[in-house]
């Protein structure tokens, strides 16, 4: 059956957070394939390829929707999960310097790019909150990813030299995340989360996993430990909250899970390297048997509604 409207037209937000966790799982298996003798390097470069081609195709036909009517990224901004999914767009592209890093191919370009697109995103969505009714104005998880987001750039950005500059989005990126823990945590009991979205609750792993990365890139190695211990109490807890947050069913939210899941097992790897030893091994075995599973499963169920266009639908995208 023929969409009325044709796919590009209606591309949503909703499908970059599978994207960024996509290309993050690619990341953290070829970082596994440096550690672990069995991990394949070749494996980890297909997975890397394939979770580029996939940010790619959504990226192309997201412009092409801002092309034919510009006005929709406002329009696109009404709500929450949609806001986060502009952010993880950025975000995404700043991975993808990372992942692009061993063959040079405009690396910089890239990565000033995702860069100047993650201000831009932050600039947008406090514009729409401004725009927001007073009452509709509250603390979530998805604004982690919009003003915490600046925190993937040093993965990339370390590497080529970016360093004050990491270390500036690192700092930038920290100050968001204490204010919007503390506004979450005043608001909570007041605003409950919505069963829809408590798969959003998945986010709070996300932060601190990077945190724990930058700051073990930057060698400030008390921090990296912190943040480190800090991840692990994370996601003992997550996991016993397992059962509330799948409890509303099956929503395009559950994109959440896809990137704070391979962060985790990031942390982890480099907490290996780093010589914490069985905790951190026990934890990323485990760690990449459940995200891998669940990264491709959302991979798979986001292009499937896209297609059928349910998840403009789910996701209430407009349409150019």
């Amino acid at each position: 059956m023929l969409l009325e409207t044709p796919l590009w037209r209606q591309t949503p937000p909703a499908a970059f957070p599978v994207c960024l966790g996509f290309l993050s799982l690619a990341l953290a298996w070829r970082h596994a394939s440096d550690i672990f003798p069995w991990a394949s390097e070749d494996l980890s470069n297909l997975m890397l390829a394939a979770a580029t081609g996939y940010f790619l195709w959504f990226l192309g036909f997201y412009i092409a929707k801002l092309i034919a009517r510009p006005a929709v990224l406002f329009e696109d901004m009404r709500t929450p999960p949609a806001r986060a999914g502009i952010a993880t767009m950025a975000m995404a592209m700043m991975l993808l310097a990372a992942a692009l890093l061993p063959f040079g191919i405009s690396v910089p370009l890239v990565w000033w790019t995702g860069v100047v697109m993650q201000i831009f995103a932050s600039a947008i969505v406090l514009y729409a909150i401004w725009k927001d009714p007073p009452e509709a104005r509250h603390f979530s998880p998805f604004q982690y990813l919009t003003f915490v987001g600046p925190v993937v750039g040093p993965i990339a950005g370390i590497p080529l030299g970016y360093v004050w500059q990491s270390q500036i989005l690192v700092f930038a990126a920290l100050i968001a995340y204490v204010i919007i823990t503390i506004g979450i945590l005043f608001t909570l009991k007041s605003d409950p989360i919505p069963k829809t979205l408590r798969p959003s609750t998945v986010i709070f792993l996300a932060p601190a996993c990077l945190f724990a990365i930058c700051f073990g890139s930057l060698g400030y190695e008390s921090a990296f430990i912190f943040f480190y211990w800090i991840t692990n109490a994370i996601a003992i807890g997550l996991i016993l909250l397992a059962p509330w947050m799948l409890k509303g069913g099956y929503t395009p939210v559950f994109a959440a899970f896809t990137f704070p899941l391979a962060s985790f097992v990031s942390t982890q790897l480099m907490a290996i390297e780093k010589g914490i030893g069985f905790i951190a091994t026990a934890a990323a075995y485990a760690g990449l048997a459940v995200a891998t599973p669940v990264v491709f499963y959302l991979v798979y169920r986001t292009v499937m509604e896209w297609v059928t266009g349910d998840l403009a639908r789910k996701s209430h995208a407009a349409s150019a």
